[in-house]
């Protein structure tokens, strides 16, 4: 180990707060979040239990401590909203609840700890007096095209039949793709068929402009389900963008896709703003979107996400705390679509920050990045950094799963657990048993 490389090393040591499971264990970070409004927590993972276990335990000191009343994740808006209807006194079990994610990656969002915590959420919204304001649950991906027209067809048919009759010829523009998105947008990208631009707009603005009409109704349960249905109207008009972006420059479709995931955000605030007052929010998302992008070489080549967008509307009034370990078990597939599997975590390349915070020798520290001291400056030097979504391709890592970047220009707070384990799907698939890590890993290589 080089001499400048020791001396980091000791000094983050130093300054690291080990993680213990302590009830003390956040405090720092709590300190530091003080009245923000957002928190933006990540994972450098999609299929890591400790993640999921960490950014719950945090999210729940927000709510109790902080006033935090929403949880916005990296979820489909109408697969998240019955989650929310869960947590708010509806539906029977957890499991039921999340019985919407049927999508790939369903174990992003049907695991063990994510089980754990919307029980954890509705136990406490119960708890709560009847008109203090309960904490949410939503989504703000857009990849749910099919799923957001279908929910908005039922809420029409609820409110205005004839409405739900035109709602329903508009989207049957996409009935030929047979609720495939990818082969709408290849198809539309490329000429082969018309776009479906127009439908989209039409059905979104049409919407709105009955909006007084559909809220007649006093309460806001009535605002609430216009709330859901134009939402949803929304995602279809952003995800036919989208999809159709797919098959033009990865850029144009990562950037549609961030800002849309802002803009939700955006319109979630505006509407529990109207009915509660100032709404304090937590990000659940991946490291690559919460992580400032202008810090990382993806923002060097015209990426956006929506830390960045957050960040530089909200300014110290956001948190962004992310996520990294050295070793262990992941969740993940080895293509898209495929099954979910468990495989081992290559310990991280050597230079990273994941090897650097490996030498540190805590097996589980935070480390506060806003700091002045040399630690954080000395992490300023652009480094590698791992990235591991719903796919893990440890034969192509260092192309697959690496990018450079400058961590404290990229978070606020890191959370480094050394070895960590996949997370449990609420279905095993004999892909994910068959992975299975011995007792005795990572020593059994």
């Amino acid at each position: 180990m080089r001499e400048e490389t020791r001396q980091l090393v000791s000094e983050i040591r130093a300054s690291a707060h080990p993680l213990t499971d302590a009830a003390i264990d956040y405090d720092p970070l709590l300190e530091l979040i003080g009245d923000a409004r957002f928190v933006l927590i990540g994972e450098a993972s999609h299929g890591t239990h400790e993640f999921y276990k960490e950014r719950a335990q945090i999210t729940r000191r927000l709510i109790e401590e902080k006033g935090f009343n929403a949880v916005a994740a990296e979820a489909d808006w109408p697969d998240a909203y019955g989650v929310n209807r869960f947590v708010h006194g509806n539906g029977a079990t957890a499991v039921e609840a999340l019985d919407e994610f049927k999508r790939f990656p369903s174990w992003m969002w049907r695991n063990a700890d994510v089980l754990d915590f919307v029980g954890w959420l509705r136990e406490h919204n119960q708890a709560l007096p009847q008109r203090v304001r309960k904490a949410g649950f939503y989504g703000l991906d857009l990849y749910s095209l099919f799923g957001s027209m279908e929910a908005v067809i039922d809420y029409l048919e609820r409110v205005d039949p004839e409405a739900a009759k035109c709602a329903r010829y508009r989207y049957s523009c996409f009935d030929h793709v047979a609720d495939d998105p990818q082969a709408y947008g290849y198809a539309a990208s490329f000429g082969i068929d018309e776009t479906c631009e127009d439908e989209v707009m039409t059905q979104l603005k049409e919407l709105q402009r009955q909006a007084a009409d559909y809220l007649r109704s006093d309460g806001f349960v009535a605002e609430d389900e216009f709330f859901f249905a134009e939402q949803n109207a929304r995602v279809a008009k952003n995800a036919e963008q989208y999809y159709r972006s797919m098959f033009q420059e990865r850029i144009s479709s990562w950037n549609l896709r961030d800002r849309h995931m802002a803009e939700t955000l955006e319109a979630l605030v505006a509407h529990l703003d109207r009915h509660g007052g100032r709404s304090k929010v937590v990000i659940w998302a991946h490291n690559s979107h919460i992580g400032d992008a202008r810090a990382t070489e993806m923002g060097q080549s015209g990426e956006l996400n929506i830390g960045q967008l957050v960040r530089e509307r909200y300014g110290k009034d956001a948190v962004l705390v992310g996520f990294t370990t050295y070793t262990g078990s992941v969740s993940a597939a080895s293509s898209w679509g495929g099954p979910v599997e468990r495989k081992r975590v290559r310990p991280a390349l050597p230079g990273s920050y994941e090897d650097l915070f490996h030498r540190v020798g805590i097996a589980r520290f935070l480390f506060t990045l806003r700091d002045s001291d040399k630690a954080a400056q000395g992490l300023r030097e652009r480094r590698l950094e791992r990235a591991i979504g719903v796919i893990y391709l440890p034969q192509s890592e260092r192309v697959s799963h690496y990018f450079y970047a400058r961590l404290p220009n990229q978070f606020d707070v890191v959370i480094h657990i050394d070895e960590t384990r996949a997370v449990e799907p609420l279905e095993r698939t004999a892909d994910w048993v068959r992975g299975e890590v011995p007792e005795t890993y990572p020593s059994a290589l």
